[in-house]
């Protein structure tokens, strides 16, 4: 198969940023694809992590954490649009491949190989893909998925790109987008740092009115007798729309603002710290809830209070950086 980026699923090394050494290796599906889409380009994806200071928990969930596409056109040229699917799925991407182009294409996770011990014939997941490589003749597609490059074939190639009794038609349209990469910009060091230092300003100045990670904890709170009524899939669903994007997007600011900071135009160390401290007091408030569960009770209101600190720290050490004042950053959070 001929791949619009020269990678190879055998040999594939994904991004520092997904690496063993992080809190929170994985986030979502859009944001991992997009780190080893800009990974495998040869760029550096850290800067489009600037999106994470401007977080927020949003009613019952934390937001889904998503790279900007004006970001993605400003740090790297990369221009992202939804496209209409008026004929099958496959063709399409058939199209785009042999045009050079890839697509971000919505798909049921059930059919990932690479998802196998999680939810790989056993759980319907939505998720999102990227094709790199198709030869529709063997049914075989190498993709872009979650923090790696994987392949697939036969049964899960029909059922990914709806062919035969899995035709698009036949059900609701997947959520395509076309990646153009013909305007791809590989910016000198110094001018990356400028944009990636603007855009992490710009988000700051974004930041909720209040402290988000406050009303996480207290709808937290709220959902103890739920989640010890319903057991450990209820639980895993609410871990992840809460504690895992609120930690992640705690680890994905503490890896921008080290970036700029390595670079001579971040805020002081101790900035990214906080942030960091956020992201383990998360995963830290995770485990705990799970315990909950099963083994009765865990302080987790000292853990979310935790997070909650750790998160005004460096939100208030961010905004004084970026010249936008802290404050409810400012308050003692502990």
């Amino acid at each position: 198969m001929k791949a619009v980026v020269p990678v190879d699923a055998d040999t594939y090394l994904r991004h520092a940023l997904h690496g063993p050494d992080r809190e929170w290796p994985e986030t979502n599906c859009s944001a991992d694809v997009w780190i080893e889409i800009i990974h495998s380009l040869g760029l550096d994806p850290t800067p489009a992590a600037a999106c994470a200071l401007s977080a927020d928990f949003v009613g019952d969930q934390w937001r889904f954490l998503k790279f900007p596409f004006e970001d993605l056109r400003e740090l790297y040229g990369l221009h992202v649009e939804e496209i209409t699917l008026w004929r099958p799925l496959v063709q399409h991407v058939e199209e785009h491949l042999a045009g050079g182009r890839l697509l971000t294409v919505e798909a049921d996770a059930f059919h990932l190989p690479d998802t196998v011990g999680t939810t790989y014939r056993s759980t319907h997941s939505k998720s999102t893909v990227v094709p790199n490589a198709i030869d529709t003749s063997a049914r075989r597609l190498a993709y872009f998925h979650g923090a790696g490059y994987h392949e697939l074939s036969d049964a899960d190639f029909d059922a990914v790109l709806r062919t035969g009794e899995n035709d698009v038609h036949a059900g609701l349209l997947p959520y395509v987008e076309v990646i153009v990469l013909d305007r791809v910009v590989r910016h000198e060091s110094a001018r990356q740092v400028d944009l990636a230092r603007r855009l992490v300003v710009e988000h700051v100045a974004r930041r909720p009115a209040d402290n988000p990670v406050d009303r996480l904890r207290l709808r937290v709170l709220e959902e103890l007798d739920r989640l010890s009524a319903q057991g450990m899939t209820a639980f895993h669903q609410f871990a992840f729309s809460t504690l895992r994007q609120c930690g992640a997007s705690a680890e994905l600011s503490a890896s921008v603002l080290a970036w700029l900071t390595e670079r001579g135009s971040g805020p002081p160390p101790s900035v990214a710290a906080a942030f960091t401290a956020a992201a383990v007091g998360a995963k830290t408030a995770q485990f705990t809830l799970a315990r909950l569960g099963r083994r009765g009770h865990g302080d987790l209101e000292r853990a979310l209070r935790t997070v909650a600190a750790a998160w005004a720290r460096g939100m208030a050490g961010a905004a004084a950086w970026a010249g936008g004042g802290g404050g409810w950053c400012d308050r003692d959070m502990g």
